[in-house]
Formats: C-alpha cells, sequence, structure tokens
C-alpha cells in the first residue's frame, strides 16, 4: 500500500511538473497560477500544496526536471559521431524542435521574468545557462582546435554569443509564429563560424528545410 502511495504521488508530482512547465513556456511563470493547474488536472489546491508548498518550490523543481533533460540531451550529441559542426548544428536542432510544439525554452522564459523571480530559480536559471555555455565551450575550442571552426576572440564569448542568439532568435519569431525566421537567423549565425573554405550552410537549421509552425 505504500509503495502503491509513493507511485501515485511521484505520478501526481509529473503531471503538476508537466502541466506548470507548458504553462511557463506559453504564458511565462507569472502568467499562471496554482488554480490553473489544478483546473486542468481537476485536482485541489490543496494537493497541489502537498507536492509543492509554494509557487517557488514548483518553479525551482521545473528549473531542475528541465535542466537535467537539456543535459542529457547535450550528452547525447557528445556521444554521436560527428564533428563540431555537426554538435552545433544539433544543438541549435534543440532549439528549433522547442519552437516547433509553439513553445519556448524555458529557462528563456524565466529570464525574461529574471527580476520577478525568487532567488533560488534566479540562480537556477544562470546555472542551466552556464551549462550550456560551457559545453559549448569544449565544442568550440575542439573544432577550431581540429580547423572545423573559425571564431575571433575566446571560445567563452563565442559560446555566450550563440546561445544569446538562438534565444532571441526563437522569441522574435514567436509572434510571428515563422519557423522558418528563426531558422534563417539560427543558420547564419553558425555558418559565420564555419572557415571561408568550406560550404557555410548547417543544414538542421536550414531554412529551405522550414516546416509549417
Amino acid at each position: 500500500m505504500v509503495a502503491r502511495r509513493g507511485h501515485d504521488d511521484a505520478g501526481t508530482a509529473s503531471r503538476i511538473l508537466d502541466v506548470a512547465e507548458r504553462l511557463v513556456q506559453v504564458r511565462g511563470f507569472n502568467g499562471f497560477s496554482y488554480a490553473d493547474i489544478a483546473a486542468e488536472l481537476k485536482i485541489t489546491k490543496a494537493a497541489l500544496h502537498y507536492h509543492f508548498a509554494g509557487k517557488a518550490d514548483l518553479g525551482e523543481a521545473l528549473i531542475a526536471r528541465y535542466a537535467a533533460r537539456f543535459a542529457e540531451a547535450l550528452a547525447e550529441l557528445d556521444v554521436v559521431d560527428g564533428d563540431a559542426r555537426a554538435k552545433l548544428d544539433a544543438y541549435a536542432g534543440l532549439y528549433l524542435k522547442v519552437l516547433r510544439n509553439r513553445t519556448m525554452c524555458l529557462c528563456g522564459m524565466l529570464a525574461a521574468e529574471y527580476q520577478t523571480l525568487p532567488p533560488p530559480m534566479r540562480d537556477a536559471v544562470v546555472r542551466f545557462f552556464d551549462q550550456n555555455e560551457i559545453w559549448l565551450e569544449r565544442v568550440l575550442e575542439r573544432g577550431r582546435e581540429a580547423g572545423r571552426l573559425r571564431f575571433a576572440g575566446s571560445a567563452r564569448d563565442t559560446a555566450r554569443m550563440i546561445v544569446g542568439g538562438l534565444e532571441g532568435a526563437m522569441l522574435v519569431a514567436r509572434p510571428y509564429g515563422d519557423v522558418a525566421r528563426f531558422q534563417v537567423a539560427a543558420a547564419s549565425l553558425l555558418a559565420g563560424l564555419a572557415p571561408a573554405a568550406d560550404d557555410a550552410r548547417l543544414t538542421g537549421v536550414d531554412a529551405t528545410a522550414a516546416q509549417p509552425a
């Protein structure tokens, strides 16, 4: 009976996080309440507070789960055969997948509301972007050493440019409902890292491959 209850509790907590994540990605953290989640899941607000005492606790759990999934995706990119350019291409594809689902990067949405978030959530958002930049910095350094990438300045600064560029491209594409708009921006951003003698097009974010949003 205890094991069954634990399983049910975990399942309910997961469903709460699923709904809350979608709401953040569409409306922002300040754009929904516990009442919205309770109504969608047909549970009481008391049941929500049982799993997540307050909205700040829910927010921390959301970021932790999202960051863990993103870290897993980056780890998968590391083990897949391909050079640095292919890895950057696949990295941009992670953002493209989110946008095609008519949502935004969870931490990108939270960054827009940064000043209104509780301090633990602010710290978690920063850690998410740090995690991405560290991964990108490593890929960029290896790509430059192998002669597959070319960029001025440090790999760290270029990693920050990529994260900022992709997040910004998502944000601007959103009101247009135009996935191709993101793809053009992402392809141009990454093409600028290719050696001049190479074909600069990175196929995974090629605008010609755009699908309806």
